[in-house]
């Protein structure tokens, strides 16, 4: 017989997100109501990977607890009764019970400790410590109703922009905290589908005080959803590969200082030559070398004269460009590229004597260089190429 409900059980009901009176009618006691929300868990880990979770510490610290409290259910014939009218995936039978010590409830603390989670910070991993609320339960709902995007022609140029800046090093993606914002015509990752942020109704203040509003979001398999920002949040939080996709600006990527949070990458100089080879005295005033180093600059050119790269001279320093948040050698190949067309064709001779053909000079006015760092600022710059007749940055053919 079902034993009646204390203070203590009601409490715990209400943190698990159940209605307290609507649970008293039920013949469950609190701990079988646990057991089962503790197993339905499971069950959404396995609809969403396709196999039951596994053990090893190269595992998901939610797929190891879930694989521990997996294990505890099959051992114990209480929970195995409580849930076997549920297990729709065989899930109990499809293994033998693991060897494992019984305890008399399925506390997710205990089970963090034995995977070596047992410091103030496994507070900040998940909520494992207590089964989904109502409202976490329909935020997840909310995230899997999606529907056809009737108008995704419009929208499937953002996300191919978007991956082209991603492939570029001019965006990059960065774990979703719970400190991250969601905003209108932002991108994020989510059950490893790029998601944009489409159109955010007014925000209003829901029933527990916190700021919502409903999205419009769009995905890059060509469906839509139409959820709460807060829900939004809750899943990209959940989700272990929940991502943003950092805005180009962002950082910002090149300035001469960084914001709180960013991490500096480099600096992009613009360096002439003082050469007096012929070649060189002759277009002076448009040649460069651009290139990136996350070093000193004044180090970097200080042995300039006996280093073929810099065309065996000294060099003078025409720009920097301090950058944050990118990867070095990805923008400097984008760099190059934009400028290949220019690119000085001259064979130096090293210290030694042996012919050298330096990689990193181009005939290209400083304006146009500024151009170029400003359509790396907004983007744009994937789509350009430099055009030595005009001496200008043109669109790519095609």
């Amino acid at each position: 017989m079902a034993r009646g409900f204390t203070d203590e059980d009601d409490a715990l009901l209400a943190e698990l997100g159940v209605e307290t009176e609507a649970k008293k009618q039920s013949s469950r006691t609190a701990r079988e109501e646990r057991v089962i929300a503790g197993f339905e868990e499971i069950q959404r880990f396995v609809e969403q990977h396709g196999r039951v979770p596994q053990h090893g510490e190269d595992r998901d610290i939610f797929e190891r607890l879930y694989a521990v409290r997996l294990d505890r259910l099959r051992a114990q014939p209480d929970c195995r009764a409580v849930i076997e009218p549920f297990d729709h995936q065989g899930l109990l039978a499809d293994a033998q019970p693991a060897p494992v010590s019984v305890i008399d409830d399925l506390d997710d603390d205990e089970l963090l400790a034995q995977l070596g989670v047992n410091d103030d910070s496994a507070r900040d991993i998940t909520e494992l410590r207590h089964v989904r609320s109502a409202a976490e339960k329909q935020a997840a709902e909310e995230i899997a109703n999606r529907q056809k995007c009737e108008d995704f022609d419009d929208f499937k140029p953002l996300f191919e922009q978007v991956q082209k800046e991603l492939s570029s090093g001019l965006r990059q993606t960065r774990r979703f905290e719970r400190k991250s914002e969601i905003a209108p015509g932002r991108f994020y990752i989510l059950g490893g589908q790029k998601a944009y942020v489409a159109t955010m109704e007014q925000p209003t203040v829901n029933e527990h005080g916190n700021i919502d509003a409903r999205l419009r979001v769009i995905f890059d398999n060509g469906t839509e959803s139409n959820l709460l920002m807060r829900s939004l949040q809750k899943a990209l939080q959940q989700d272990p590969a929940g991502r943003r996709i950092v805005e180009p600006t962002a950082g910002p990527l090149f300035a001469d200082h960084n914001e709180e949070g960013d991490e500096a990458s480099g600096i992009i100089y613009v360096l002439r030559s003082k050469s007096d080879h012929p070649a060189v005295a002759a277009h002076r005033d448009v040649l460069h070398k651009i290139g990136v180093t996350g070093g000193d600059i004044a180090r970097r050119i200080a042995a300039a004269k006996h280093d073929p790269t810099f065309l065996m001279a000294d060099v003078e320093v025409i720009a920097t460009y301090e950058l944050f948040n990118v990867k070095r050698t990805r923008l400097e190949n984008l760099i190059h590229r934009v400028f290949d067309p220019a690119r000085l064709d001259i064979e130096i001779k090293d210290r030694f004597g042996q012919p050298v053909i330096p990689r990193e000079w181009f005939l290209v006015p400083l304006f146009v260089i500024n151009e170029a760092v400003d359509r790396i600022r907004d983007g744009t710059i994937i789509d350009y190429v430099y055009d030595p007749r005009t001496a200008s940055l043109g669109r790519v053919a095609g």
